[in-house]
C-alpha cells in the first residue's frame, strides 16, 4: 500500500473513530479488491433497498473518475489511433480510467424473470454462477447481516472460486455464508448501518484510485 493511500484510510478513521475497529478488515479487503483489479479480473457487487443504490454507488465509483484524473490506458489509446484516427483524440480525451466493476441489482429484466420464473433467493446467485471466475471479487451490502439473496450470493461466489468481501452491521455476516472479509460496522438499525458504509465504502474507493491512478509514494 502506498503511504499516500494508507493517509486516505488514517483520515477515516480520524473523522470516524467509532470505524478504527475494523482497520485490519479494511486493510484486507483492499488487498482483496487490490489483487483482483492487478490481475485482470472483476468486481461483482449486490445488495437490497438502499444497499442496492450503495452497490450501484460503489460501481460509479469505481468505473470513473472519482477525485484524480483517470487517463485512458496506453494500449487502447494506441489502438484507437490506429483504427479510428480521425475521432481518436475525442474519444480518447473524454474517456477515462476504469476499475472494472458490476452491480447486479442492474439486470432488471433479468432479476425479475428469474424472480417470476424460479426464485427470488436466487437472483444473485444465478449472475454469479455465470458471470463470476476464480479471481474475481464479491462485495456483498446486508445491514442485517441475514439477508437470504445475499447468503446465497455470498455461497455461489466462493464456489465458483471468487474471494467474498461482506459489508454488515454489528452482528457480522451469518455464518452459513462465509466471507473472506467482513466489514462489520458497529450498529445494528438499519439507517445508522448504512450511514456507516457510505464512509467505508468511499474510502475504499479513494484507496484505489489513489493506488492505480497516481505515481509514486
Amino acid at each position: 500500500m502506498k503511504t499516500s493511500t494508507e493517509k486516505i484510510l488514517k483520515d477515516m478513521f480520524s473523522r470516524y473513530p467509532h470505524l478504527a475497529a475494523i482497520s485490519g478488515e479494511m486493510k484486507a479487503a483492499f488487498g482483496l479488491l487490490v489483487i483482483c483489479f492487478k490481475t485482470g479480473h472483476r468486481v461483482y457487487v449486490c445488495g437490497n433497498g438502499g444497499s442496492a443504490a450503495d452497490a450501484q454507488h460503489i460501481v460509479g465509483e469505481l468505473m470513473k473518475s472519482f477525485v484524480l484524473k483517470r487517463p485512458v490506458n496506453q494500449q487502447l489509446a494506441d489502438n484507437l489511433r490506429s483504427l479510428y484516427p480521425d475521432e481518436a483524440n475525442h474519444l480518447i480525451s473524454h474517456l477515462q480510467g476504469a476499475l472494472p466493476a458490476h452491480a447486479l441489482a442492474g439486470e432488471t429484466a433479468l432479476v425479475t424473470a428469474f424472480m417470476n420464473d424460479v426464485d427470488p433467493s436466487m437472483i444473485y446467485a444465478q449472475q454469479l454462477s455465470g458471470y463470476m471466475q476464480s479471481g474475481d471479487v464479491l462485495i456483498a451490502i446486508s445491514t442485517s447481516g441475514k439477508s437470504d439473496n445475499i447468503i446465497k450470493a455470498l455461497q455461489v461466489a466462493t464456489a465458483m472460486g471468487g474471494k467474498t468481501i461482506s459489508l454488515t452491521g454489528a452482528a457480522g455476516i451469518s455464518k452459513k455464508a462465509g466471507s473472506d472479509v467482513t466489514l462489520a460496522v458497529p450498529e445494528t438499525e438499519t439507517y445508522k448501518v448504512q450511514e456507516y458504509h457510505l464512509p467505508v465504502y468511499h474510502t475504499l474507493c479513494l484507496m484505489l484510485e489513489n493506488e492505480f491512478f497516481t505515481d509514486g509514494d
